[in-house]
């Protein structure tokens, strides 16, 4: 697999960085264009090299701080037959399937935890149907709940500002959760006291015994442990880009349906299933958060591809062109 790197610089930049590219075997083909960049001010470098190489080129590259004077931006073409291409790929240990690139996990986690009109919209909407899926006895409707739910994201967001110990990210991910999580609650509730008032359903048909339902307000060793499992799922997808796999990790977890059943125990006058609900809630996130950490701190390890964050959390980083050894300043 091989990505297109498009790198915008100005002209004193050019050289370190076309050293750069020359000296990483990952790299097969450089384009410059001189004075192309209008805003700005600036020459243009195009790269096309290997996805399992490009982790160790953006190293190099930050530490030159392009993010500050122009931009770097990464594409994936559908096609390319080049043979030169192909030895580069013979050159680059590892496959492009396993590759990660740190900053593109980084910004779809970060991009994914904020708290915006869409975000609370699908909440909205998964918690709901969580809820229709409780008072009917519907899998199906509760299924489509966690499918439609989009927790993930924060969660996600809130497992790597953790290893990163990036607080700003933490902060934003918690908003997320924990403003997201008490209006889709409430919304629930106002919806579940107005379908018992016109009669759609009775406090009998969600109260009854052998219920599909009755896992939710059950918690219980197996419900933290599907949490881990789906935690690590999740972020080995986000990571590997499977999304087909993250799918899976939404069906698999009982956030969404469980404080959809917060909301129609309290309005039915059941605490103690609120409770259950509440806690069963608490876990799978728990559980979420820290194996997906878990996760990040062992690729980090075992690849040994990042010693220390990327620049959007860095402070200093180092490398070496042509001998000399240049540090650079990354903005937080």
């Amino acid at each position: 697999m091989a990505l297109q790197i498009r790198i915008v610089v100005p002209s004193s930049l050019t050289v370190p960085v076309l050293s750069i590219a020359r000296g990483h075997s990952g790299v097969s083909e450089i384009s410059l264009m001189l004075g192309a960049s209008v805003v700005p001010d600036g020459d243009v470098i195009v790269l096309q090299a290997v996805r399992e190489s490009v982790e160790e080129l953006l190293q190099k590259l930050h530490a030159l701080n392009i993010a500050h004077v122009g931009s770097v931006s990464i594409t994936a073409p559908e096609l390319i037959v080049s043979e030169r291409l192909d030895k580069a790929d013979e050159q680059v240990a590892g496959d492009g399937a396993d590759a990660i690139i740190w900053d593109e996990v980084e910004k779809d986690t970060s991009d994914d935890s904020k708290l915006t009109w869409s975000y609370l919209a699908f909440l909205f909407i998964a918690v709901q149907l969580a809820g229709i899926g409780i008072v009917t006895d519907s899998t199906i409707a509760i299924v489509g709940a966690m499918v439609v739910g989009p927790e993930f994201g924060p969660l996600a967001g809130l497992a790597l500002a953790v290893v990163d110990r990036r607080w700003k990210l933490a902060r934003r991910a918690s908003t997320a959760l924990w403003v997201g999580f008490p209006l889709a609650m409430v919304l629930t509730a106002l919806a579940t006291a107005a379908s018992l008032w016109l009669g759609l359903f009775t406090r009998a048909d969600v109260l009854g015994e052998n219920r599909a339902t009755e896992f939710i307000y059950h918690p219980g060793p197996y419900s933290f442990i599907v949490a881990i499992l789906a935690g690590a799922a999740g972020m080995l997808s986000l990571i590997g880009k499977k999304s087909a796999a993250l799918v899976g990790v939404f069906i698999s977890v009982t956030t969404v349906p469980a404080a959809g059943y917060v909301a129609v125990a309290l309005v039915l006058g059941e605490p103690g299933r609120a409770a259950g609900s509440a806690l069963q809630l608490l876990l799978n996130m728990a559980g979420i958060v820290i194996s997906a950490a878990v996760v990040l701190l062992v690729y980090r390890r075992v690849r040994r591809r990042r010693p220390v964050p990327t620049r959007y959390s860095a402070e200093h980083a180092k490398v070496a062109i042509g001998g000399v050894e240049v540090r650079s300043a990354f903005r937080r």
